[in-house]
């Protein structure tokens, strides 16, 4: 049992999945808290677009962080332990700042812009930073900025339209990965 639950913490092909399911709860449950809200659509959307998206990283940096834990418990972590836990938490910060700023997204009336694009370009530089592998998971941050900064109502809806096209793609792709049963070296000819 207890080999088993190790096996799952330190499986990277089961974060990605998880951690998108849970944003999308997380996402849901936002939408209909609101649903009969007065708050104009645009405040909504950006909060909803922020919130899928530090779920999202925020749940994979926790996963990371425990499966460095984890493998640095057992002995079997190779690499650099410091480094390790510096990648965790430059992503984890920043996504669960992001999850709480999504509150004041919903909530006040004055300036949130600023922090809506520190936050995604904190997250997105340090993805692309970890390798240009992680575009992917780097673009909704892109999108997110895009949106809160645009202007006109056509823009924001192809904004809104790429960013869910991209995810549903994420999403379908780590489900590929999962299924797959094989590493991340495995699965990308790396190995």
């Amino acid at each position: 049992m207890i080999d088993q639950l190790v096996a799952l913490i330190v499986d990277e092909g089961k974060w990605l999945s998880a951690s998108m399911g849970l944003a999308l709860l997380a996402v849901t449950v936002l939408l209909y808290r609101h649903r009969l809200s007065d708050l104009p659509a645009r405040r909504r959307v950006l909060a909803a677009m922020n919130l899928f998206f530090g779920v999202t990283i925020g749940t994979m940096a926790f996963g990371h962080l425990l499966a460095v834990t984890t493998k640095l418990a057992l002995k079997t972590l190779e690499g650099s332990v410091p480094v390790f836990y510096v990648i965790g938490t430059a992503l984890a910060v920043p996504s669960w700042l992001l999850i709480y700023h999504t509150r004041r997204v919903l909530t006040s009336d004055d300036d949130h812009g600023r922090a809506t694009l520190a936050l995604n370009a904190w997250l997105a530089i340090t993805l692309l930073a970890l390798g240009v592998h992680n575009l992917p998971l780097a673009a909704p941050a892109f999108f997110n900025i895009a949106y809160h900064l645009h202007s006109r109502r056509v823009v924001g809806w192809t904004i809104v339209s790429m960013a869910v096209v991209i995810n549903v793609g994420l999403f379908i792709g780590s489900l590929v990965f999962l299924a797959s049963g094989q590493s991340f070296e495995q699965f990308s000819g790396i190995e």
